[in-house]
């Protein structure tokens, strides 16, 4: 896909509506409507469809088209013709059940831009083009979207068309493609899957919280930790270590610290003094640099400091927690940056020579997650391993997995590992940071898939108020958080909880919300999620593109 948008950037004036249509998988020709209107100011320009519809049947492009064509090389013209002749393989419910996802709802916002309407009913318009237009007999298209478009002529805003095009963030778009790959059936079935019980919902213990300042002499580093927990605590159950994101702080998944504890697991959230929020205000001050290099390094190592310390305290005597800390059957849980955190205490190696040949004068063009992961460039080594064998399982919730770990860092994973993907995720873009990444970790591993879910949709509400008035870009913005993202929590205490238990001995009753049909039946109609074990063989292409 990302070499399509070569080709269609130059005729974005004409094929707008490929954004979409590409996002879906698109495909036909049918019978088309009047006219396509292309607008530059003050002047347009006319082009019949029935041109377009000749083309994709002739495969060539008639002469009236010229003014249009006559710059683009042979392999764009290939690309075009193809992106005509394609068609969305999904029924009306399916795309419409899309677009009043969140995702759909911000997609069809952005494309209206470009439409010019005297009215205001752009977005309406592209939504009732795009249901309509896949009721056609062989599917939706760009040709079907034209002839149903609620207009006699479908009118583009020529510099509006290359600003959208300009802005989109290819890695983003594919991942949208992926999502539905990876289940393309996003209208409500009926599954015969039967739920024991609902594991979103709190156990019966008391949740009490101990906060401590660990001091790690050796590396001079001081690691405030809170620990969640209950008089439900056993020792049959894992001790589950958090590491939260780049610039942010240990409260991060409160929500699922809490949820955890009254189950009767012991939740440790530490902080990360070299990445944590403190140490960006400093940056900002100018007072100290955003990340050095070998914080690559101090986060496992942070982590494994913390196990130590724990496993004192498991023998200290008259400690509340004394011979409940299981540290030797730890799941350790990372978010973004600490995904990558975690990933590494799992076992993917940290691959340095790959990093310096991608970021060299690159950075402008890189997502904010590639840029953070450059830094690690200035390491001396060329490999970095960092294993901890005292954790058993992992959890990365939207990890920066693209350069840290190379071409094959991450088939060194030696441990049962979860990664949750947010297809509207644009600082940890899903396909590139999470999706291929994934079809590298060996089994048993599960992707999560939370369509229509941005990159802070996961974390507590009370760390993402600074979210209300962000300016929505192609790079930041727009986060789906709060109450909004209320679905988004549920399911992440569900999905937590049962991979826990899967180093207990209630593992099989629990594996039951590891599953598709889990997925499928905790899905709602903002957000669908999804569970795969594997890549499905149609997907695997996109995340070659």
């Amino acid at each position: 896909m990302g070499r399509r948008w070569k080709g269609i950037k130059i005729f974005a004036s004409i094929f707008f509506t490929l954004t979409l249509a590409q996002l879906l998988g698109a495909n036909t020709r049918v019978q088309a409507a009047e006219t396509v209107v292309v607008r530059f100011g003050l002047f347009a320009e006319s082009i019949p469809v029935a041109d377009l519809q000749k083309a994709a049947e002739t495969g060539e492009f008639p002469r009236s088209l010229d003014l249009f064509t006559r710059r683009l090389s042979e392999q764009q013209r290939r690309t075009l013709i193809g992106a005509l002749r394609m068609r969305v393989p999904l029924n009306v419910v399916t795309i419409s059940r899309l677009l009043n996802t969140q995702i759909g709802t911000t997609i069809l916002n952005d494309l209206a831009t470009a439409v010019a309407r005297k009215d205001q009913a752009g977005a309406k318009a592209l939504r009732a083009g795009l249901v309509l237009g896949s009721t056609a007999p062989q599917g939706l298209s760009i040709l079907s979207f034209i002839a149903a478009y609620p207009s006699q002529s479908l009118e583009i805003n020529l510099p509006q068309a290359f600003q959208v095009a300009g802005s989109l963030n290819n890695a983003f778009w594919r991942t949208q493609q992926f999502m539905l790959a990876i289940s393309p059936q996003l209208n409500p079935t009926t599954t015969q899957i039967s739920l024991p019980f609902d594991p979103s919902q709190p156990g019966n213990a008391q949740v009490q919280v101990e906060k401590l300042s660990l001091n790690d002499q050796k590396r001079n580093r001081n690691i405030p930790v809170d620990i969640y927990w209950s008089t439900a605590a056993t020792p049959e159950k894992p001790v589950i270590v958090y590491s939260h994101g780049m610039g942010s702080v240990r409260t991060d998944l409160r929500y699922l610290a809490e949820h955890l504890a009254s189950h009767g697991y012991i939740f440790v959230a530490l902080e990360h003094p070299g990445s944590n929020q403190t140490n960006t205000d400093l940056a900002t001050q100018g007072k100290t640099r955003l990340l050095q290099p070998q914080e690559f390094l101090n986060r496992p190592r942070d982590v494994s400091f913390v196990l130590d310390e724990l496993a004192t305290l498991n023998q200290t005597s008259g400690n509340p927690l004394q011979g409940k800390l299981a540290t030797n059957n730890t799941m350790v849980i990372g978010y973004s940056f600490g995904g990558g955190t975690a990933l590494s205490l799992a076992g993917a190696e940290l691959q340095i020579t790959g990093i310096k040949e991608r970021c060299q004068n690159k950075l402008t063009i890189l997502s904010l997650g590639e840029t953070i992961q450059c830094i690690a460039q200035e390491l001396p080594e060329s490999s970095y391993q960092l294993r901890d064998n005292r954790i058993k399982q992992a959890i990365a919730l939207t990890p920066t997995t693209s350069l840290m770990f190379g071409e094959t860092g991450l088939t060194k994973v030696e441990i049962p590992t979860l990664i949750v993907a947010s297809s509207a995720d644009k600082t940890t873009p899903a396909l590139t940071e999470q999706i291929v990444g994934f079809s590298k970790i060996p089994s048993p591993k599960w992707l999560v898939g939370i369509i229509g879910g941005t990159h802070l949709s996961v974390k507590d509400p009370s760390t993402t108020l600074d979210q209300i008035d962000k300016p929505n870009t192609p790079l930041s913005g727009g986060e789906i958080v709060g109450e909004q993202a209320a679905d988004v929590r549920r399911f992440m205490k569900a999905i937590a909880l049962a991979m826990a238990a899967q180093l207990t001995p209630e593992a099989q009753k629990y594996a039951v919300f590891l599953t598709p049909d889990y997925a499928q039946a905790a899905s709602t109609n903002v957000f669908p999620f999804r569970i795969v074990t594997e890549i499905p063989p149609e997907a695997i292409p996109i995340g070659k593109q």
